[in-house]
């Protein structure tokens, strides 16, 4: 309901019924005035007409009669007739106190001078008397009355049809616009096979977008598959001839009566060789969990047991470049993801060999496994250098490399490997500062427990 009430269709909507409201409140105002002032009038000429009438008196005890006839035939609470005449007597069906000619609003009896009970009076002097003829204000009021009305039983009603018929299609268009949203995320996660769901009911503005966007995926996904299918052409093609180039060299080492230069050469050539060939088998192993469907081979991997083993796979080479390497989880946490174990021991390995590698000897390197509201957390940390917080995003792309890194071993794939792990496994990877050193945060959904397993 939030996200439906701040939607743009749900806002014009509004916009719309406020408008109408404000034109409707206008047009009755508009028309009370013009009707309230019109019948205003029209008492107005009654009380004029009716004053000449007992003008045509010829004396103050004819005016008396003519008063005290009428008075008896008319409804005080609609006419008052009052005459004061030159005795000082009074004649008609109510006394009416003024002290001066014209027309007033006078209540009977009350301090007020509110329209309800109220009277409009026209006063005249007459044969050494006074003479006061007063209509009943009553049907004004009634016309404020019937506005009123008008306005709760008419726009009210109106209002809260044109607010629920708003509702029902900004819900339509929110529903839509959730879609494009959902797909262009996706889109943005890199998912390029995603695409917007069937939209129910006749084309619109927003289903047109909806086909745009789909337009926009299918091309992109058709240029990142044949970009992808050119790297692994090309690395599936250079790596049997360098293979090949390797074979060759170590039969040349081999080869009697080189002298000591040549074969330092030869080596070197190797090693650099190899190191080739492992920057294409990286690139190859990319393309292949880009381009594949792995996720239907997902199987429950226990972090523990799996860290547990590279860990005691490093030590040795920790040892002998004289770094520590722990291993650190809280016990009784269950840290279980649904994965690939093959390649979530690719992540181990990556994210190990690149903290020995760029830390200098001494240096500790963690790694921390824990469990919390159904999140796995994974976190290789180290004490080294680091890496600086306005490069963290571009050491995720291929083939990077830090100024400082050039001079170690290393291709700059092994943190794009974990990055394309982590997308697999739709996990968070996140890269921050360990004070000193580096921290690699990878953050997955737990499995889901079978039944009868303890929570």
């Amino acid at each position: 309901m939030r996200y439906l009430w701040q939607s743009t269709p749900m806002r014009m909507a509004l916009a719309l019924v406020a408008l109408f409201s404000i034109v409707s409140l206008l047009s009755l105002g508009g028309s009370y005035l013009l009707i309230r002032q019109s019948l205003d009038e029209s008492i107005r000429a009654d009380l004029v007409q009716s004053m000449a009438g007992f003008r045509a008196a010829p004396s103050a005890n004819a005016l008396a009669a003519l008063v005290s006839a009428e008075a008896a035939a008319t409804d005080p609470d609609q006419r008052i007739l009052s005459y004061v005449a030159p005795n000082s007597l009074h004649y008609g069906n109510a006394l009416i106190a003024r002290a001066g000619e014209g027309f007033s609003i006078v209540t009977p009896g009350k301090d007020s001078s509110s329209f309800e009970d109220s009277y409009l009076v026209l006063t005249k002097d007459l044969y050494g008397g006074r003479l006061s003829v007063a209509t009943s204000l009553a049907r004004i009021w009634d016309l404020r009355e019937t506005f009123i009305n008008i306005l709760l039983l008419s726009l009210l009603p109106t209002i809260a049809l044109a607010l629920g018929f708003g509702m029902l299609i900004a819900r339509r268009s929110a529903q839509r616009l959730e879609a494009v949203e959902g797909t262009l995320d996706s889109l943005a996660r890199g998912d390029l096979a995603a695409r917007m769901p069937p939209m129910p009911g006749r084309s619109d503005d927003i289903s047109k977008i909806g086909l745009r966007v789909d337009r926009m995926a299918a091309a992109q996904q058709a240029s990142v598959s044949a970009l992808r299918q050119v790297s692994a052409d090309i690395a599936h093609d250079l790596k049997t001839p360098i293979q090949r180039v390797a074979v060759i060299l170590r039969q040349l080492a081999k080869t009697p009566d080189l002298s000591p230069k040549a074969v330092e050469l030869v080596e070197k050539a190797d090693a650099e060789t190899a190191a080739i060939v492992a920057t294409f088998q990286s690139l190859l192993q990319i393309a292949q969990i880009e381009g594949g469907s792995p996720k239907n081979r997902f199987v429950p991997v226990d972090l523990v047991q799996l860290a547990e083993t590279f860990v005691e796979v490093y030590e040795p080479s920790a040892e002998d470049s004289q770094h520590k390497l722990r291993l650190m989880n809280r016990p009784g946490d269950d840290v279980t993801i649904m994965g690939d174990k093959r390649l979530m021991g690719q992540v181990f390995a990556n994210l190990i060999e690149n903290a020995l590698r760029h830390t200098p000897p001494g240096s500790n390197v963690d790694i921390k496994l824990s469990s919390e509201a159904g999140k796995v957390k994974l976190t290789v940390a180290d004490t080294g250098p680091g890496i600086p917080e306005e490069e963290r995003q571009n050491v995720l792309r291929r083939l990077y490399r830090l100024e400082q890194s050039r001079t170690t071993p290393g291709n700059g794939l092994g943190l794009s490997l974990v990055s394309v792990i982590a997308d697999l496994h739709d996990a968070k990877l996140d890269l921050a500062s360990n004070f000193p050193g580096l921290a690699v945060t990878l953050t997955f959904d737990a499995a889901p427990q079978t039944k009868g397993e303890p929570k």
